[in-house]
């Protein structure tokens, strides 16, 4: 779930791209980088952490030139941040190339494989963006015509892409001394879209994971990037675009509406917010079928993803909704934080408990999902010690029982909470007195009665159906160990740090 930009401009595009990413911010707060091109010279700079605290005026001003890509992370494969790892990614052979990735790919070890003793290539960390990037990079090599790229040729190299990677990803690259490129992979499964704005010198593109990139900055949406798409803008703004795949279906990312993309965000024709008041519609239909029998007094968000859902929710059961928790924005979210010890001690910095919202009252707590029960867990406690005489808690989202491997990084299975649990189980897990999950059935209608165009979702981690049909058991279990092996690491990490803190004290 990285956040992925791209700007041609007339003028230095520094600025707009740090801008970008502070509106990206959400969707990883691991690491930060902005790459841009001056004709042929790449200028780069990336590091760990918030993008407020990656870049200092010295950073932006050695950021030259009207093209640049940016990315903001977090990790895909339970560990903890790596500083070979950021991004963009560089190669200088056969042409210079930074690139930024938002997905998975689901064959990277073959591909390593391929790139070692068929390509030649050198890949240096355990990233898949960078074998992604050498793909690239060699497709290019090996349909370039005495080194000399035009529009076609770089679509061809696309569609060789496409023909040897598996799995899901958006990506934004520059070609130096020639422009941007852009393409998403043939299931579109993660976001890319595009918009343009028209200057006095002439137009203007950016591309990004989400349409509020560009409302924040001033430019007019276009269209979202179709599976297996590409586009290319060269270094004079002329505007290239062609379909690369030769089979593609758009299946975009169901967990991206439920949490991960900003509510003022319109993904693939569909409103991020519209999809959140009707699932909190859905959701209170369900609870007067099947739990008519709770005497609900308040309906409470945890916030701030659920907050359409639950003010839907209160209003179809003509009930009050109150904000029971406020929520301190300098801690990030604890979905992305690796480790669960950081996790468990975020959520109390996170959020504070208003008592009089909850004193002698039998709440319903709205969340967008529950994936490890942590949070929840901590947040049901929470109430009860603000004096809350029941409490009830409805998740926006159905059970999270399968790992994703297309971008999310979802916990192995023993640490997903509804694996192997029933409703009561769970609710006993987190020490409700009731817990109501969305139908998924329910949730598919609520995404795509917004736009009826989009008819099929990738929604694995409720379903445990892997779209590009390539994700077997033994991939899962080979995934589960290396997160796994991330999160002993991060255990370990965390204790050494504790165990550092008090011997300072």
């Amino acid at each position: 779930m990285c956040g992925i930009m791209g700007v041609v401009a007339k003028n230095q595009v520094n600025q707009l791209l740090y801008d970008g990413l502070l509106v990206l911010q959400h969707r990883g707060q691991d690491a930060a980088g902005i790459a841009t091109a001056e004709g042929a010279t790449f200028h780069m700079h990336k590091g760990g952490g918030m993008v407020r605290d990656v870049f200092r005026t010295r950073n932006m001003r050695a950021l030259l030139g009207a093209c640049g890509i940016a990315h903001t992370r977090y990790p895909t494969a339970g560990s903890a941040w790596s500083a070979a790892e950021s991004q963009p990614f560089y190669v200088n052979s056969p042409f210079g190339i930074v690139l930024g990735h938002n997905g998975n790919l689901t064959n990277t070890d073959q591909l390593k494989s391929e790139l070692f003793r068929q390509d030649l290539r050198h890949v240096n960390t355990n990233s898949d963006s960078e074998v992604l990037l050498n793909v690239l990079a060699h497709e290019l090599q090996e349909g370039a015509a005495n080194y000399k790229l035009d529009p076609a040729t770089i679509f061809k190299a696309v569609s060789g892409v496409h023909r040897r990677c598996r799995g899901a990803y958006a990506v934004v690259a520059m070609i130096a001394g020639y422009g941007l490129l852009a393409f998403r992979d043939p299931y579109g499964i993660r976001p890319l879209i595009y918009g343009k704005q028209e200057t006095e010198f002439g137009t203007e593109y950016m591309l990004a994971s989400e349409s509020v990139a560009l409302d924040a900055l001033g430019f007019e949406v276009v269209r979202d990037i179709a599976p297996g798409e590409a586009v290319f803008i060269d270094e004079d703004g002329h505007f290239y675009a062609q379909q690369c795949a030769v089979k593609s279906s758009l299946n975009p990312c169901l967990f991206e509406y439920v949490y991960l993309a900003r509510p003022d965000s319109v993904m693939d024709g569909i409103s991020v917010y519209e999809t959140r008041l009707r699932m909190g519609e859905s959701l209170a239909d369900k609870i007067k079928r099947q739990h008519s029998n709770l005497d609900i007094d308040v309906v409470i968000p945890i916030p701030d993803s659920s907050r359409p859902a639950a003010m839907q929710l209160a209003n179809r059961l003509n009930l009050p909704y109150r904000e029971g928790f406020i929520k301190n924005r300098y801690i990030g979210r604890t979905f992305i934080m690796p480790g669960q010890s950081a996790r468990r001690k975020s959520v109390r910095q996170k959020l504070n408990a208003i008592g009089m919202e909850f004193k002698g009252k039998n709440v319903m707590l709205v969340d967008d999902s529950i994936v490890r029960g942590t949070t929840s867990r901590e947040i049901v406690q929470m109430a009860r010690e603000a004096g809350a005489r029941k409490v009830f808690f409805a998740s926006a989202a159905p059970p999270v029982r399968f790992p994703n491997v297309y971008g999310i990084d979802m916990p192995t299975r023993d640490e997903l909470i509804a694996t192997g649990r029933s409703d009561e189980e769970i609710a006993r897990e987190i020490g409700a007195d009731q817990l109501i999950y969305q139908d998924l059935s329910a949730l598919i209608d609520d995404v795509r009665s917004v736009n009826p165009l989009v008819t099929r979702f990738e929604d694995s981690c409720f379903s445990g159906n892997y779209i590009t049909g390539d994700v077997t058991q033994e991939y899962l279990d080979s995934v589960e160990a290396q997160r796994r092996n991330g999160a002993m690491q991060d255990r370990s990490a965390a204790s050494q740090l504790d165990l550092n803190l008090e011997v300072v004290d």
